[in-house]
């Protein structure tokens, strides 16, 4: 077989044409094979005759898109200083953008014999049990396709898994249920465009791994945050198992997305990687060089985990950044997507062991012309010391605010906090952004993600109910500031039904209505339960997949008028922040803050806990900032009156000169009201307990 000296760059295999380049980068290895495989899974090897810059490369005048392959690298095996090379061991290529078959579980696949230790060389060949890397076909017809670049002020993100979403959809022929090409149908695309969302933020699609120990108990990695493939879209998604059909099958569902104004936000796993610590599997970096891809303790046998994974990816060397940065920009040039939500991002961050926010991984990324102009999205937190960043990270960054999310829960279920810890949440959280530069879209605010209850559990259960995963209910987040409205579980007492109901709007009603970027969990809008479950990462089964036969009508109908309120209204997604001064030739502010009894709230209001009531007065007339054509935005002027007490609570709106008459639009103890009820400046309202109101100011 003829093997050319071929290029460093592009790194993976590359095809131009009339045949292919490999590269892989190692600065440890002594050689580099390039195995070849049949459709017989017969296997050919060649050397990599060139090294350039401890890149291993050569060009093979005969390959074409579709060849099988691997790397098996020859090196030191040290563990005591961090090598575990091994030629034993078939290794994917961190460049492939295919990746071809599952891994079937072996004791070949780790680097040390389970009867002996880790310190222990395995030469077992693993090649019989590992996927295939296959050579990419990269040409699509996008027909135009672009980016749609929504501005953060309209956007409306909906978080939601590839499969779950789908797979007991009525509307998805059978065969494509929980596939790419599923999210694309007519009755999905419809779905989520009567919704009004704009973004649809997808739970982790690079390729990732099924852990051993979850499949022994009859479980899966149903979340997906167990990357090996950063430039490979993952395989079981996709309804075409033809060699590379889940690219162009990823591809088309974003087209099809982008033609119905949706862009797509990936959330990516950049911090850890499936090889898991020590005693993991070796599958790509491990065996490549070990010691350069991942953060080691000072005794280099062992790991650095900031993730609670095992490992920890060294964002301190270039190459591994580089391998970030070319995946990132792949899927923003060759894959469309819009966007990355950045999971558990402080992690990305550490130089040494502190975090720091001018990291190199920030700095490149800063400067980069491609990635910096996509939607950023950070998990501003690890699980290492110091390592919860909420408001810290870089101005081209937002965040998923943690602090958003905690207060609003606690102030819904009637724990005392400050008005003001609640106030500065709704309108932005000023507090952790405007000082560097930051606007109210900085803040992505969420009240359920996939990481914990969902908005129907949120109100139906005190306590987490894990055990389907196998972990006596240890697993899982046991301070989730839930609030069951009087019943545990499911409940037919018609007060408990009604109560959780009217929590269900306030969180939804304050979600939306609040400043910053909302995002909805995929199934709150329609009532998705998952028993209980707040830690359903395993679950790929009933307990996590949308029941679309049982879903709340009334709730959905209610989502979706409230998405279109705020789209119809800017007062409510202001491009800046809220200063409470005066608009010219007028007393009245941009904002005003209101005690029950309709009198502006005093410095001394704002510290007193016990209060769970406020009314909140927002000027529509007072938008600083011009349309993108540079014409002023006016809007109405609202007033919003919130009541945690478990009790009803009486209020009197304020002076004439706030507002003459004000109409009723929105009661969360009822709904929408379709009758424009009004009141009177310094009239008395009763607010039933825990419920919400929203008031329009008549023309």
């Amino acid at each position: 077989m003829k093997v050319w000296p071929g290029h460093p760059y592009p790194l993976g295999a590359a095809y131009d044409g009339s045949g292919t380049n490999f590269s892989l980068f190692s600065e440890i290895a002594e050689r580099v094979e390039l195995c070849l495989f049949d459709d017989q899974g017969n296997q050919t090897c060649v050397d990599l005759p060139e090294v350039t810059g401890y890149c291993w490369h050569g060009y093979l005048p005969t390959v074409e898109p579709g060849q099988r392959y691997g790397f098996r690298v020859h090196g030191p095996w040290d563990p005591a200083n961090g090598h575990r090379c091994n030629p034993a061991k078939l290794l994917i290529d961190p460049y492939t953008k295919i990746i071809d078959g599952p891994l079937s579980w072996d004791e070949a696949l780790f680097p040390y014999p389970f009867d002996k230790g880790p310190e222990d060389r395995n030469d077992k060949d693993s090649a019989p049990f590992m996927p295939r890397c296959i050579v990419h076909q990269p040409y699509f017809e996008w027909s135009g396709d672009r980016q749609l670049q929504i501005p953060w002020h309209e956007t409306i993100i909906y978080e939601t898994h590839v499969k779950g979403f789908t797979a007991r959809h009525p509307g998805v022929p059978p065969e494509l249920r929980g596939t790419y090409a599923g999210l694309a149908q007519p009755a999905v695309v419809e779905y989520l465009k009567q919704l009004g969302i704009t973004a649809l933020e997808l739970m982790p699609i690079h390729y990732f791994i099924h852990d051993k120990h979850l499949l022994d108990r009859g479980l899966r990695n149903y979340w997906g945050y167990n990357s090996i493939g950063y430039l490979t879209p993952h395989g079981e998604y996709a309804a075409d198992k033809r060699p590379g059909g889940a690219v162009a099958e990823f591809k088309q569902m974003v087209k099809t997305l982008h033609q119905a104004g949706i862009e797509v936000i990936l959330d990516v796993v950049y911090n850890h990687t499936a090889e898991g610590n020590h005693l993991g599997p070796m599958l790509s970096f491990k065996g490549i060089d070990n010691a350069y891809y991942y953060r080691l303790t000072e005794d280099q046998r062992y790991y650095m985990d900031y993730t609670g994974t095992g490992n920890s990816l060294n964002m301190r060397n270039p190459h591994v950044l580089q391998l970030l940065m070319d995946s990132l920009r792949y899927w923003i040039l060759e894959m469309h997507v819009d966007g990355f939500r950045f999971d558990l991002a402080s992690t990305l961050a550490r130089e040494l062991h502190d975090v720091d926010r001018l990291s190199a991984f920030f700095d490149i990324i800063q400067q980069d012309p491609v990635i910096s102009q996509v939607k950023l999205i950070a998990e501003p937190w690890d699980v290492g010391e110091g390592g919860y960043q909420v408001g810290n990270f870089p101005p081209v960054w937002t965040e998923w605010n943690g602090k958003y999310r905690d207060c609003v829960r606690d102030f819904w279920r009637g724990e005392e906090q400050s008005l003001g810890e609640f106030a500065s949440r709704i309108t932005g959280s000023s507090d952790l952004y405007e000082e560097t530069s930051r606007l109210p879209f900085a803040s992505i605010n969420f009240i359920t993600a996939h990481d914990g209850f969902t908005l129907n559990d949120l109100v139906s259960y005190n306590e987490k109910h894990n055990e389907a995963n196998g972990e006596e209910n240890r697993d899982g987040e046991s301070h989730n500031r839930s609030w069951n409205c009087g019943a545990e579980g499911p409940a037919d007492d018609p007060a408990v039904v009604s109560l959780r109901a009217r929590q269900k709007r306030n969180f939804l009603v304050t979600l939306f209505l609040s400043q910053g970027v909302p995002m909805l969990l995929g199934g709150d809008e329609s009532g998705r339960s998952q028993g209980g479950n707040n830690n359903a990462y395993c679950q790929d089964s009933e307990i996590s997949w949308f029941d679309w036969d049982n879903i709340d009508g009334d709730l959905l109908g209610f989502c979706q008028r409230l998405i279109r309120y705020r789209r119809e209204h800017p007062v409510f997604r202001r491009r800046g922040w809220f200063h409470g001064r005066p608009i010219h030739g007028s007393t009245i502010e941009d904002i005003g803050w209101f005690t029950q009894e309709g009198e502006e709230m005093a410095e001394e209001d704002w510290g007193m806990g016990q209060v769970k009531a406020l009314g909140v007065f927002l000027n529509g007339k007072a938008i600083p900032n011009p349309n993108p054509r540079g014409e002023a935005v006016s809007d109405d002027k609202f007033y919003l009156i919130f009541n945690a007490h478990k009790k009803a609570m009486d209020f009197i709106l304020p002076r004439v000169e706030w507002g003459e008459v004000w109409i009723k639009d929105l009661d969360t103890a009822a709904g929408w009201l379709e009758s424009e009820e009004t009141l009177n400046a310094g009239a008395g309202i009763t607010l039933e307990a825990n419920s919400l109101v929203v008031l329009r100011r008549a023309a």
